[in-house]
């Protein structure tokens, strides 16, 4: 009896800490980051950076990063996130603006100036209002803004091109949603619908005329091996969102959360810098050592063709123009 008793009271230390693993194991919170960026992009460079950062704090956390869409389709992980088969997201404002329609305005051509322009007016009042705005209706918070780059067009033949006309009949490779086409109808293009990760294949065998992007995601995707020119058009400085499910933001210790919002804080920029300072030099590299024809034209034929097709466009009439006006002062 002794012998069983002394038994026993040795297993139940040992049977407690086994508990105890367990119980910490199972606490653990696995988050799951999909997004379309390509791995060597900044953009992937900074949600690994998130990634690390929420990892190293060992707070009961993971996040693991699936870049390339390797996990979820472009276009599918906001409505992956909303209904619970997702964590998080790299969000863009077309996603938001398919289910707030009263935002459309920030998928517009020619909205912002410039980088400091749009982080300005997304980290002020207006992106305050924003972030309350979609956490209410959308039930996604809103941890970062990151900077996914200014869209430049690049097309697989080389043309001489001074504005919209001259893109007549071009076949150009756009997000399939219809904010994203109705962007592409401001360039005097055709606009044609097709994911991230078919762009390269169809610019090499003639599926599309030419894609647009960041100068460094077009980099970081290697496009300039089946495309010939970049066209500097700077239609879009474009504004992303680290974004995460409410429901899971909210389940979490408010000292989780501001991990989460630190960490995304810091990827943010680690992204956003490093883009900002590629950008000054991409061109540049392009032009004299991967041999492509870069063109800096005047941009104000592609500006007032813009206008003229948000005038008529039925989309548009659902913006909010008070904070357009905001935004674009």
């Amino acid at each position: 009896m002794r012998h069983l008793t002394r038994t026993a009271l040795l297993a139940a230390p040992l049977a407690a800490l086994a508990m105890a693993g367990g119980m910490a194991e199972a606490q653990t919170k696995t988050i799951r980051f999909s997004h379309a960026g390509p791995p060597p992009d900044f953009l992937n460079q900074g949600t690994e950076r998130f990634a690390a950062i929420v990892n190293e704090a060992d707070m009961g956390l993971n996040v693991e990063v699936y870049p390339a869409s390797s996990l979820f389709r472009q276009g599918t992980e906001v409505p992956a996130i909303q209904r619970g088969n997702l964590e998080m997201s790299i969000m863009t404002t077309f996603e938001v603006a398919a289910q707030m329609p009263d935002w459309g305005f920030l998928n517009r051509a020619y909205l912002f100036r410039d980088y400091d322009h749009m982080m300005s007016v997304m980290t002020g009042p207006l992106g305050e209002e924003l972030v309350a705005e979609v956490a209410e209706q959308m039930d996604i918070e809103i941890l970062s803004v990151a900077y996914l780059g200014t869209r430049t067009l690049n097309l697989r033949n080389a043309r001489d091109v001074n504005g919209p006309e001259d893109l007549a009949g071009i076949k150009l490779r756009m997000p399939a949603t219809p904010e994203w086409l109705l962007l592409g109808e401001t360039l005097g293009v055709e606009p044609t619908p097709m994911a991230m990760p078919e762009i390269y294949v169809a610019l090499q065998t003639g599926g599309v005329d030419g894609q647009e992007n960041p100068l460094t995601i077009t980099n970081a995707a290697r496009f300039y091996e089946v495309t010939e020119q970049i066209v500097l058009t700077a239609h879009m400085v474009q504004p992303v969102f680290y974004a995460i499910s409410k429901p899971v933001f909210d389940g979490l210790s408010a000292d989780q959360q501001d991990l989460l919002r630190r960490a995304a804080a810091e990827g943010a920029e680690l992204g956003n810098s490093g883009r900002v300072n590629d950008e000054e030099v991409v061109a540049e590299r392009m032009a004299n050592e991967l041999n492509m024809r870069v063109d800096e034209i005047d941009l104000s034929a592609f500006r007032a063709h813009a206008d003229a097709v948000y005038e008529r466009a039925r989309l548009a009439r659902d913006w909010n123009t008070e904070r357009m006006t905001r935004a674009m002062q």
